[in-house]
C-alpha cells in the first residue's frame, strides 16, 4: 500500500496539538493549526456548500468564533468552476474568509444523484443537478478540483454507502474507498500546503469499520475522517460505531466526524474523542423557523411567539437575541422577510459555536460527563432530536 511522501507529523501543513485529556471521559482538547490560522478542538465547522454560509456574512462568522468552514467540491466545480475560483485567487480570496477551510470531495453529492449517477471503479459518472451536463468525478479529478480551491485540508474521494446496506455491499465499498485513497494520494498536487484526510467507512459492521480503520491509517496522512455515519442509522448504533473505531485512529492528528451537528451527536462524539463535525443544519432548519435554545428547541413561527417580546435565548449572546425578540423574528417570518431567516440562521450557528466553548471548558475542568448529564437534562436534545433530511444535493 502506498504511504504519503515525506510523511512524518512536523511535515504536514496542518497538525494536531493536544492540550489537555479529560479524567473523567477520556475527551481530548486541541488545537489544530493550519496554514490560515489555527483553532481549539472539539468545534463545529460551519457549512458554506457554494462557498458562503446560508445568509451569512464571513464577517458574522468570525464574530462567533468559527475558525474553519466546510465548502464542497461538486458544487464548486459545477457553478461557477475550479478554474474561476483559482483565477479568482484561491477559495479564501474568492469568499473573503481568513481562516482555514475544509473542502469535501464531492463524493456524497454525486452518490446522492441517485438515478443521475453510475459507479465504477475510474469513478461516478453523473448529470450535473444543474443543468444535466455529464460528467466523471474521479479520485484524480477531486484532488485536482480542489488544489484549483486551495483549501487547507482536503477529503479523499471514498464511495459513501447508504444505510441500510449488506455487509457485502459494505466490505465492497470500502474496499473501493481505500483504493480510491491511493490514487488520491498519488495524485496530490499540493502536498506541501494541503492536509488530505482519508475517510473511514465499513456501515454499521464493527469488523469492516476496524477494518476499514486500519487500512485507511496505514497512509500516514495529516488526519483521518469517519464517514457514513448519521445517515438514517439509529444514534445507539452511530456511537457503537465510534466506539469501535476512534481508538484505531492516531491520537496525534485530528479526527473528523462527517455530516453531524445535532447538539447531542456533537457532545457524545467529543466524549468519544472526536475533535471535528459539520452539518447543514443549523441553517437549513434556521430558514424554517426552527431554533435551538438552552432550554430545547422551538419553532419560533408558532402562533404563541406573536407577543412574546424575551429574545430566542435569554442565555445566548448573538446578535439576534442581544438584539430582538421572539416576536420580532416570528413577524419577519410572517411576512417573507429574509432577515427572519438570517437571525434564525444567524442564532442556531452561534448557539453551536456556543456549545462547542462549553464542551471544551468542561474537557479542561474535567467534567464532560457531568456537562452532558446537565445539558440533557435542561435541554432534552438526547430525546428530541431535531432532524435534519438529506436532500440528493445538499446546499
Amino acid at each position: 500500500m502506498t504511504q504519503a511522501p515525506d510523511s512524518g507529523p512536523g511535515r504536514f501543513p496542518v497538525r494536531y496539538e493536544l492540550l489537555k485529556t479529560c479524567r473523567q471521559s477520556g475527551a481530548r482538547l486541541g488545537r489544530l493549526h493550519t496554514p490560515h490560522g489555527c483553532f481549539d478542538t472539539p468545534t463545529f465547522m460551519p457549512v458554506g456548500t457554494q462557498g458562503t454560509v446560508k445568509g451569512i456574512s464571513t464577517d458574522e462568522l468570525q464574530e462567533m468564533g468559527a475558525g474553519i468552514l466546510l465548502s464542497n467540491t461538486y458544487h464548486l466545480w459545477m457553478r461557477p468552476g475550479s478554474d474561476l475560483v483559482r483565477e479568482a485567487g484561491g477559495l479564501h480570496r474568492f469568499m473573503g474568509w481568513t481562516g482555514a477551510i475544509l473542502t469535501d470531495s464531492g463524493g456524497f453529492q454525486v452518490f446522492s444523484l441517485g438515478e443521475l449517477n453510475r459507479v465504477r471503479e475510474e469513478g461516478v459518472e453523473f448529470r450535473s443537478h444543474i443543468d444535466g451536463s455529464r460528467h466523471l468525478l474521479t479520485p484524480e479529478v477531486s484532488m485536482s478540483v480542489q488544489a484549483d480551491l486551495g483549501a487547507d485540508i482536503v477529503m479523499a474521494f471514498d464511495e459513501c454507502t447508504p444505510w441500510p446496506s449488506d455487509e457485502a455491499t459494505t466490505r465492497q465499498s470500502l474496499e473501493r474507498t481505500t483504493r480510491w485513497l491511493e490514487r488520491c494520494v498519488a495524485s496530490q498536487a499540493n502536498p506541501g500546503s494541503q492536509a488530505l484526510f482519508g475517510i473511514v467507512q465499513g456501515g454499521t459492521f464493527e469488523a469492516l469499520r476496524q477494518q476499514s480503520a486500519r487500512d485507511i491509517v496505514s497512509f500516514d496522512l495529516p488526519g483521518y475522517a469517519i464517514g457514513g455515519l448519521s445517515v438514517g442509522e439509529p444514534g445507539e448504533l452511530m456511537y457503537r460505531m465510534l466506539d469501535c473505531t476512534v481508538p484505531l485512529l492516531p491520537a496525534d492528528r485530528p479526527r473528523y466526524l462527517m455530516g453531524v451537528g445535532t447538539p447531542d451527536y456533537l457532545v457524545e462524539a467529543a466524549i468519544r474523542g472526536i475533535d471535528l463535525y459539520d452539518c447543514v443544519l443549523p441553517t437549513r432548519i434556521g430558514r424554517n423557523g426552527s431554533v435551538l435554545t438552552s432550554r430545547g428547541r422551538i419553532i419560533v413561527r408558532d402562533a404563541r411567539y406573536a407577543r412574546d417580546f424575551d429574545p430566542i435565548d435569554p442565555e445566548c449572546g448573538c446578535p439576534a437575541c442581544r438584539n430582538h425578540s421572539r416576536a420580532y423574528i416570528r413577524h419577519l417570518f410572517k411576512a417573507g422577510e429574509m432577515l427572519g431567516l438570517r437571525l434564525a440562521s444567524l442564532h442556531n450557528l452561534w448557539y453551536l459555536m456556543k456549545l462547542g466553548a462549553d464542551i471544551r471548558q468542561a474537557i479542561r475542568e474535567d467534567r464532560l460527563l457531568d456537562f452532558r448529564d446537565e445539558y440533557f437534562e435542561r435541554t432534552g436534545y438526547h430525546r428530541r432530536r431535531p432532524h435534519c433530511d438529506s436532500p440528493a444535493v445538499p446546499v
